[in-house]
């Protein structure tokens, strides 16, 4: 199966995130927009204890359905995914459900895509903050975290999830979900 490897990197803005991308070479490949991602496990949590993570994204008129491994040990964050395209994001959710799943987590990030050299670079711009994703075969990971001046003492391998749970400890905060509203309503 399919191994994704990626970092993130943090900036204190889409501003900079984008120039930096673009000084390091990066040309736009798929333009903004909103990125609804829904967790779901057991209610034991069978699939996280794993190490794994269930996925229903919706992405404009655009649905997919993704099963994400255990992370292996790496100076990246690698590990198998396993996705795949879907008719309609509610009707995959209905269907997890019905086999026992349950939604835990629903996180927002205003997503754009660019390439540099061999590497999916991504701005995400979530309620927490803003992040590039660099997405690629480890060595090009290094290789363009360079070009963006970063290098791995720079790098962040924890979800989304991971991420905003800390956010949310730091403040004192219940963790929920991570959409621009309910971010909004608590900060």
């Amino acid at each position: 199966m399919p191994v994704e490897h990626e970092i993130k990197l943090p900036y204190p803005s889409v501003e900079a995130a984008r120039h930096a991308v673009i000084a390091a070479g990066g040309r736009l490949d798929v333009p903004r927009r909103l990125i609804d991602d829904r967790l779901f496990d057991t209610d034991d949590q069978t699939v996280r204890q794993r190490g794994g993570a269930l996925r229903v994204r919706r992405e404009g008129d655009r649905a997919f359905i993704t099963y994400k491994g255990p992370v292996q040990p790496s100076a990246v964050k690698s590990r198998e995914e396993i996705e795949t395209a879907v008719g309609s994001a509610d009707v995959a959710e209905a269907i997890v459900v019905a086999l026992g799943f349950r939604r835990w987590y629903r996180g927002e990030k205003y997503r754009e895509e660019y390439l540099v050299g061999n590497a999916r670079v991504t701005i995400d711009e979530t309620p927490i903050g803003v992040f590039v994703e660099i997405e690629a075969p480890p060595a090009a990971i290094d290789e363009t975290a360079s070009r963006l001046g970063r290098g791995r003492d720079d790098y962040r391998l924890e979800s989304y999830p991971s991420l905003y749970a800390a956010w949310c400890r730091a403040r004192g905060l219940a963790f929920g979900d991570m959409t621009f509203e309910s971010v909004r309503d608590r900060a």
